[in-house]
């Protein structure tokens, strides 16, 4: 995850730029920073593949029984408040926040920072790019957000307001109040 100088064509990559570059080339997938540089996301292999999989799974499960909001996968854009668009491997929105953005944005990169992200690190992730990430994502007002990095069996719980805990080799993470019920078995994805 690198951010690509691009000012031989332009200074700053518009959200319309983003979205016709993203839709040219739908293999590839791409950010922005709050500068407006472009990170070309490079695909995960297959076994990080497998195992974001299941963190969305457990994730949109608990959601469809709930139906407290609305989850999203790695390939979703959001168009955070410092005008960075990121795309979170796991999110989740509240119902009524997500409710009261305008169909033809939520169409788009919708502008609204998640209430929940887990970016989940892949042998090639830079991790001190991923907690610089996870930092970008509290500054903007996400409420909680998990860095899981298998290879080290550790998470980094980050929550508005308070210190990042980090847990060595858990085998469950919870939703706190944040996204109450949530229970995600770490068990498949430390293995």
């Amino acid at each position: 995850m690198t951010a690509i100088n691009i000012a031989t064509f332009t200074d700053r990559i518009s959200d319309r730029q983003l979205e016709q570059l993203c839709a040219d080339n739908p293999e590839t997938r791409f950010e922005t920073t709050s500068e407006g540089k472009l990170i070309i996301m490079s695909p995960t292999g297959s076994e990080s593949g497998r195992k974001n999989g299941r963190l969305f799974f457990q994730v949109e499960l608990w959601n469809t029984q709930t139906k407290l909001g609305v989850s999203f996968d790695s390939s979703t854009g959001f168009k955070l408040s410092n005008g960075a668009t990121r795309s979170p491997d796991v999110s989740w929105i509240r119902l009524d926040r997500w409710q009261a953005i305008p169909k033809d944005q939520k169409r788009r990169f919708a502008p609204i920072d998640p209430d929940f992200v887990v970016e989940l690190a892949s042998p090639t992730d830079d991790l001190d790019e991923l907690r610089n990430k996870m930092q970008e994502y509290m500054n903007c007002g996400v409420r909680l957000g998990w860095l899981i990095c298998p290879d080290q069996k550790q998470v980094e719980i980050y929550c508005q307001g308070q210190e990042i805990e980090v847990l060595d080799n858990p085998s469950e993470l919870f939703g706190k109040a944040i996204v109450p019920g949530l229970r995600v078995d770490l068990t498949d994805i430390f293995n």
